[in-house]
């Protein structure tokens, strides 16, 4: 009967350890899925610390990582948690990594230490226990469990440490009961953590190289926009100037309660999404001619110089023309040599003057046609007394060295100057706008991950208006990404008040706000976010204030 009895206590005994050993198992795999879907690096160091001390029934512990970048590693003390000092104080620092601390050593030989009671630890061995921290927070340190986090390649990247197992998980440790209460770590849970440790460490590299892509990513992008600005010296700052405006007045959706804006959100995710498709919404100026993405006037410089070198010629024809003539006439009249009484009646001397006054109002009609040209050449509204004057200096022709008789201004230079409005031809203008095609075919070339997939999407969609009268394909407001739109109103704000530009003064606030309205009750801007723009001074992340 005895026996029998041993025989039943045995087995419920392993029935028990059984069941605490599947639970523990089921937990395992819980922690693992956590684990895995969690990407903040914060986040992941807290979880690896709570479960693992769920498990043991750990009244402390903390999370160190290792350091290699420098000459001599160091360990970041980066988490800690203490359930009977809840209130304590922990900052994350660094520390040497050395044999003589308890986190030292197992970062530097990659074993594991199960101690008894870190107070009493023999002279022989190189670790002790800095006792220092306990006595700062009035506390007890004995039973410690300090493991390796190893890769898959066996290398520690950091260090799991457990304090004080209890007996129960509801105990809280004082001073004087910490030696009633707590008990070793079992070789079994040595095992168990060991192995969650290392399963730690993977997800920690995972979160490394998250990290790492997207500083990669990032770098790519500030490179993008480095190359976006060397093209366009005078948008210098555009690209960056937009993303902020862009992404603030996203955020600011997300604050609004009523109205159609208030079934918006954006989540982190997505506002990182949209600050991609901003400071790279202009990647395409790559693709256009350098000489028509940086016009400032009608005609190129170079044009310019080639037509004020006409002018020139046009002139010094008139004076050799004119002086030819003086020649002519005295060949023809060689007798003829007038004294200075005779010069004011001498008809010889007034058919001189009289070619000598031609000469000076044809220079004075040069002068008066190069004034007007300059006047034309200006990035501004064409008014109808310089487009009449320009329309007669294209039938102006002077004799060129070759002999031939050679227009002023060409067909094609004529088309520059009587441009209405601006300083860009019809053909330029698309050259210019065929930018946003560009960046879409670039951007949508790049792997974009799920959460970054719309990116090309949202810069394809930032000149389109919701009235259809938009580029590069005419979308009207259904088919415009709500974030496109967001984009379009701090790309036109930044156009208008932006003061690096030498073709244009930047606009006051004020004058910006009332185009930004004139737009949206034009229907080509959302009215929605153009208000919200202005009410909640969106602009203001620029420095701006609206009393400009």
């Amino acid at each position: 009967m005895h026996r029998f009895q041993v025989a039943i206590t045995d087995s419920q005994d392993f029935s028990q350890e059984s069941i605490e050993r599947a639970e523990l198992i089921e937990q395992l795999l819980a922690i693992g899925n956590a684990l895995s879907g969690t990407y903040d690096l914060g986040e992941l160091l807290t979880l690896i610390l709570t479960k693992s001390r769920e498990i043991t029934s750990s009244d402390a512990g903390s999370v160190y990582l290792i350091d290699r970048s420098g000459e001599v590693p160091v360990l970041w003390f980066k988490v800690a948690q203490n359930d009977s000092l809840p209130a304590a104080s922990f900052q994350e620092f660094a520390m040497p990594m050395t044999y003589k601390s308890l986190a030292g050593y197992v970062g530097l030989t990659g074993k594991s230490l199960n101690i008894l009671d870190a107070y009493d630890l023999p002279e022989s061995v190189p670790y002790q226990l800095d006792r220092s921290f306990d006595r700062s927070i009035n506390y007890r340190t004995r039973s410690v469990l300090v493991l390796p986090m190893q890769n898959q390649e066996q290398e520690t990247i950091g260090v799991l440490q457990l304090i004080n197992r209890k007996i129960r998980s509801d105990v809280v440790l004082t001073a004087e009961n910490v030696l009633e209460v707590t008990q070793p770590y079992s070789d079994w849970e040595e095992r168990v953590l060991r192995s969650l440790a290392s399963h730690a460490a993977i997800s920690i590299e995972r979160n490394h190289l998250q990290e790492s892509i997207e500083h990669l990513f990032e770098g790519f992008v500030r490179a993008s926009v480095q190359i976006i600005e060397a093209r366009d010296p005078c948008t210098s700052g555009h690209s960056e100037r937009v993303a902020d405006l862009t992404v603030c007045l996203s955020e600011e959706v997300n604050s609004v309660n009523e109205g159609p804006l208030r079934l918006l959100h954006f989540s982190d995710r997505q506002i990182q999404e949209i600050r991609y498709a901003a400071l790279l919404h202009d990647f395409g100026k790559v693709g256009v001619p350098e000489a028509i993405l940086g016009k400032q006037k009608k005609l190129y410089p170079l044009q310019l110089e080639v037509v004020r070198n006409r002018f020139a010629l046009a002139q010094r024809t008139l004076e050799m023309e004119c002086a030819q003539a003086k020649y002519r006439h005295l060949i023809e009249h060689p007798s003829h040599r007038p004294n200075h009484k005779e010069e004011e009646e001498c008809p010889h001397c007034q058919h001189l003057s009289k070619l000598d006054t031609q000469l000076e109002k044809a220079i004075a009609q040069l002068n008066r046609y190069w004034e007007t040209l300059l006047e034309a050449n200006e990035p501004r509204i064409l008014a109808e007394e310089p487009l009449a004057q320009l329309k007669e200096i294209a039938h102006y022709t002077y004799r060129d060295v070759d002999g031939q008789l050679k227009p002023l201004i060409t067909e094609e230079e004529l088309t520059q100057l009587i441009v209405p409005r601006g300083n860009l031809t019809e053909e330029e203008r698309e050259a210019i706008q065929a930018h946003v095609t560009h960046t879409y075919e670039f951007l949508k070339r790049i792997p974009w991950t799920k959460q970054l997939k719309d990116v090309p999407a949202i810069a394809y969609g930032h000149h389109e208006k919701l009235d259809g009268t938009g580029y590069p394909l005419g979308l009207k407001e259904p088919d415009i990404p709500i974030q496109s739109q967001i984009m379009a109103i701090a790309d036109i704000y930044d156009a208008l008040t932006a003061g690096d530009r030498p073709y244009k003064k930047g606009l006051p606030v004020s004058t910006a706000l009332r185009i930004l309205r004139q737009e949206a009750v034009q229907n080509k801007l959302n009215h929605d976010l153009v208000d919200l723009f202005e009410h909640r001074r969106v602009f203001s992340v620029l420095g701006h204030c609206d009393s400009d």
